[in-house]
């Protein structure tokens, strides 16, 4: 794109949905979608993952089953301690601990135990690059959807809530991805798995087990509810937390100049409680879920304990076997209690995941046509043909406007503030859709062009500076990656960048901050229109593109201007009418409206609205 200005366009002037200025703070984040819907839509983010993620359910069952069967065997030396501790107390001649039988069943159970390890570790490795592929995809889909939606998307989102999901909310979905995929996967083969032990051992003491988990599917699924709707209240009032922290400090000068602090610190402090009551109630409510699961786990250990201890004296078990399923009893609640306490976590992990698929849910731009034609010649003559638009169907902005610029032509849009001048030239950028008529670029319709190609013939200057942290060569040439230095050089001097660069220590090697604040306002516009003049599009817009320089400057630039325009279609809208008085053609907007159009002395002569205007800017100048 050769546009100078690559950012988003300024917020627009009349019509526009939050008018010019700093997006709005506060509000309300569409309501969610249900958790199980947000769930399975993030579950099918792992189908490309199916082979990775059947090696760790492998990986998973070896660990488990090994891990599993250590305190069955470990209960078998149990037995030969008690059996030989038994024996001698009863006068058994020769009898003992067998240390031979015991060290061989230890010597099992260290392998056991030490190849489950080795198995999760493998197991945590590949679940975490899995998990990372995932996101890697997630936020590549993110990235091009920023890219296809249209501007009307970002005039309606505040910049902090929009950066919040792209940043906060895909790293808690990172986080719970990766905390709770593994313990889930092992929690559940574990539950399986000592099932089946303890079922082995005492088909009667794992019924008094098994009976704890419908109080606990009971107790998990109360709690859950509850605290999914505090955990989407707390993603969105961090939301807007971090809208009001990215608008004051963006402002910050301005805060400061009007003596706003106080006021701005109150409206941190309401957000910031706000968030602090949400994540509060989130976290106590979710919170509940671990006690109340400990407490079930307490209740079932005491029973089978009791009970277990009655079956040794009865011999119908060995302590080795008692001792075992308590092991397997602890086993069975603990991944259960992991579960409810994971609760917690997957509720605002899918909290998270509603919050961005909202983003990726959201209406995109109309694609490019299929068969996109290509401008043969680039002229740059520019039609509006009985054009309407208006940002919200019940407030028409523009209506039925026709005009033509022809090549070379210099046309200056001038009127009030809200009439409509920086909204026309994002249409020519087709920044926004018409809603009747056409626009047409050397007789081409610009809907039947890509963006990219019509964009291509377009070099535009904002009143809004913007340069990106790189050197003063790299800015200059962002419109013409492959510029020589001799043309870089020979753009910045025609716009008189180069006596100012000069004097700089590193001079085209200055690196500029992503501010700009090294370089004063008046410099950073002459950089951009030098960006302009280096790409020498077809077609130039100015947007009060001298508004940040001194009068002596400006005055130098106007040289520049015209050298740059020579050839060239040039749409410039100025409020300093003296920057325009030599236009081929003047066009005074009110609401919308072409309501004169000329050279200055024929709007002069006309009396009519511009000379409204120029009388307000130089009639008490020229009589003193």
């Amino acid at each position: 794109m050769t546009a100078t200005e690559n950012k988003p366009a300024p917020r627009p002037q009349g019509g526009g949905p939050m008018g010019r200025g700093m997006p709005g703070i506060g509000m309300p984040v569409s309501k969610a979608k249900n958790f199980g819907t947000s769930a399975r839509r993030l579950g099918g983010r792992m189908a490309p993952e199916r082979v990775p993620l059947a090696l760790v359910v492998v990986l998973g069952v070896a660990s488990v089953a090994l891990s599993v069967a250590g305190p069955k065997v470990l209960g078998e030396a149990t037995d030969v301690i008690f059996d030989g501790v038994l024996g001698r107390l009863r006068g058994v001649p020769g009898a003992g601990i067998d240390f031979g039988a015991l060290g061989t069943v230890l010597a099992w159970v260290l392998v056991l135990y030490v190849a489950s390890s080795v198995f999760a570790l493998l197991q945590g490795r590949l679940l975490n690059t899995v998990v990372q592929r995932i996101m890697f995809r997630l936020r590549e889909d993110i990235e091009a959807k920023l890219h296809r939606l249209p501007l009307r998307y970002f005039d309606g989102q505040p910049r902090g809530e929009l950066l919040s999901r792209v940043t906060n909310d895909l790293d808690n979905i990172s986080t719970t991805m990766q905390q709770t995929l593994s313990q889930l996967l092992t929690s559940v083969l574990t539950v399986l798995g000592v099932l089946v032990m303890m079922l082995t051992i005492s088909p009667l003491l794992a019924l008094i087990a098994i009976a704890v988990i419908p109080a606990s599917v009971v107790v998990t699924g109360v709690i859950g509810k509850r605290s999914q709707k505090q955990f989407i209240a707390q993603w969105k009032h961090t939301g807007a937390l971090n809208a009001h922290i990215e608008e004051a400090f963006t402002g910050h000068q301005l805060v400061k100049v009007f003596g706003r602090q106080q006021e701005s610190r109150e409206q941190f402090r309401r957000r910031n409680d706000d968030l602090f009551g949400a994540a509060l109630g989130a976290q106590f409510v979710s919170g509940l879920i671990m006690p109340a699961m400990m407490f079930l786990s307490n209740l079932s250990y005491v029973v089978v304990a009791v009970v277990g201890g009655l079956r040794i004296t009865s011999g119908a078990m060995t302590l080795g076997e008692v001792q075992a399923f308590i092991q397997y009893s602890r086993q069975f609640t603990q991944p259960l209690t992991q579960v409810a306490s994971m609760a917690n976590l997957m509720q605002s992990g899918v909290a998270s995941a509603e919050r961005v698929f909202e983003l990726l849910d959201a209406e995109e731009q109309q694609p490019d046509a299929a068969d996109a034609e290509v401008a043969a010649e680039r002229h740059g003559r520019v039609e509006f043909e009985d054009v309407s638009f208006s940002y919200r169907p019940e407030q028409p902005l523009i209506e039925h406007l026709s005009l033509v610029a022809d090549p070379g032509q210099t046309v200056a849009i001038v009127g009030p503030t809200g009439a409509g001048k920086t909204t026309l030239v994002n249409l020519i950028l087709r920044f926004y859709e018409l809603d009747a008529g056409r626009i047409t670029l050397d007789g081409v319709d610009i809907t039947k062009l890509r963006r990219e190609d019509l964009r291509s013939q377009i070099g535009m200057v904002l009143q809004d500076t913007w340069l990106f942290g790189g050197t003063i060569r790299d800015n200059i040439a962002y419109g013409r990656p492959d510029a020589t230095e001799d043309e870089i050089i020979e753009a910045a001097k025609a716009t008189f960048v180069d006596r100012f660069v000069r004097t700089l220590p590193e001079g085209y090697d200055t690196v500029i901050d992503e501010e700009g604040s090294n370089v004063s306002a008046g410099e950073k516009q002459l950089l951009t229109i030098a960006r302009a003049f280096l790409a020498r599009p077809s077609l130039l817009i100015l947007d009060e593109a001298t508004s940040s320089v001194d009068t002596r400057t400006e005055a130098l630039v106007q040289h520049a201007m015209a050298a740059l325009r020579t050839s060239r279609t040039s749409f410039v809208i100025a409020h300093r009418l003296s920057t325009i008085r030599d236009a081929d053609l003047i066009l005074v907007m009110e609401a919308g409206q072409i309501v004169e159009q000329g050279t200055h002395e024929e709007l002069i002569k006309a009396e009519g609205a511009y000379h409204r205007l120029y009388s307000a800017q130089f009639a008490k100048a020229d009589a003193e």
